[in-house]
Formats: structure tokens, sequence, C-alpha cells
């Protein structure tokens, strides 16, 4: 089917926020004595909610150190990432061009906050491109990897499911936008995607689904000129 709408990831897709992400969220971690490999810990929390995220840790607490440690991670994390979003957030290198260039109607489905999303998108200077099309899993009752988060982008822009591509660097968003009846391409251009560990999520990313990999916005916006 002809692609009618694109819908675009947010976090490691259009700002570099993931690595600033997995940089505070590993080192508050690991100073609690839970630690990870990168890999693993791109691959499994990369794209959840954040309902979802902390789920995972409260359950990796209670297996791994015998305790909960939600409430004392939610302070520390918080307050070190909005730290770093405020002094070190910057756009995936080439996405407003990219973005501005679309022709399509477009808009945004993020596993991020609504404040978030805000704040983020109006820094690097996104915001315009996208309002009022900007949509967040707080606006469905459940996030990816389930379908809904895309399903409600596609109806705000009134554009049927099969008429969408999703560009989406995570496995559980390639499997939401799957899900949802819709393409997805996966997305390997951001700062945490480098080397070994691009090349691993972009296998997985293909096992759940997403026809193609595109591995910076130069690349996305010749194929979405295409489209």
């Amino acid at each position: 089917m002809t692609v009618s709408a694109i819908i675009f990831d947010c976090d490691g897709v259009l700002v570099e926020s993931e690595i600033l992400a997995q940089e505070v969220e590993t080192k508050v971690l690991g100073d609690i004595g839970l630690t990870y490999d990168r890999r693993e810990f791109t691959a499994r929390f990369m794209g959840m909610s954040d309902a979802a995220f902390w789920d995972a840790l409260e359950k990796d607490g209670l297996e791994r150190l015998g305790r909960s440690i939600t409430a004392e991670l939610r302070g520390p994390m918080k307050a070190l990432m909005r730290e770093a979003v405020l002094t070190r957030l910057v756009e995936v290198a080439g996405a407003r061009d990219a973005i501005a260039s679309v022709r399509h109607p477009k808009a945004v489905a993020s596993s991020s906050t609504k404040q978030g999303l805000e704040i983020k998108l109006k820094m690097v200077g996104h915001w315009d491109h996208f309002a009022p099309h900007v949509y967040s899993a707080e606006d469905v009752m459940h996030a990816k990897p389930a379908p809904d988060l895309f399903l409600h982008a596609a109806s705000n822009l009134d554009i049927a499911p099969p008429g969408c591509l999703v560009l989406e660097d995570s496995v559980n968003g390639v499997t939401a936008a799957r899900a949802a009846g819709m393409r997805a391409w996966g997305f390997l251009g951001g700062g945490h995607m480098e080397g070994e560990i691009g090349a691993h999520i972009g296998e997985r990313l293909l096992a759940a689904g997403a026809e193609r990999l595109v591995h910076n916005w130069g690349e996305a916006a010749r194929l979405m000129s295409e489209l």
C-alpha cells in the first residue's frame, strides 16, 4: 500500500536522549550494585514506557539484590536525567532538515511522557514540525510493544494504519508498528547505536519485522523522498 503518513519515534531517532538516558540509568543503577552489560541494557530496555521500565527494574532489584529499589532510584535518576537533557541534548544529526522536507502528514509517537516530549522537541527545534501530532504513552492504555499508540496517532492523522510508515530504533517500537498493521523501518542513526551494539540491534529490528534498516538521516531523507 502507498505510504500516506510517516510516524516517528522520538528518543534516539529525533533527539539524542537515548544515549543520555542509558548513561544516567546505568550509573545510578551501578551505584546501588545493579550492573548490566551495555548491549543487554540497550536491547532490553530501549523503547519501554516509564511504567514498564520501573516495573522491570523493581523486579531486577528484588531478584538480584533482594530488596525494593524504586524509591531510592527515582529521585537521583530523574534529577540527573533532567540535568543531562537541559545541558546536553541535541538532535540526532540531520533530523531537522530531513523532517522539514517530508511531504506526507507526520506525527511523533513515543514512550516518553507528554512533558518530556515537549521539552525535548522544543529544545532542538522539532516541535513546530509535528505539533499538534505529538503523542505519548500517556495517551493510551497500553504502551509499546502494544499497537495502541501508533493506532492512536494514525487515527488522529485520519490515515488508515496500512498507509502509515513508522521509523523506530527499538524492538518494542517495531513490534508495536507491525502489530498495528503498519510498515516499519529500523533506524540506526542515534549515538547509542555505534559499533557492535548497532549491528546487534539492527538484527533484532529486522527479526521484529522492520522491512529495512536506515543508518542515518541522510539515507532516511533520500528514501522518504522516494515514497
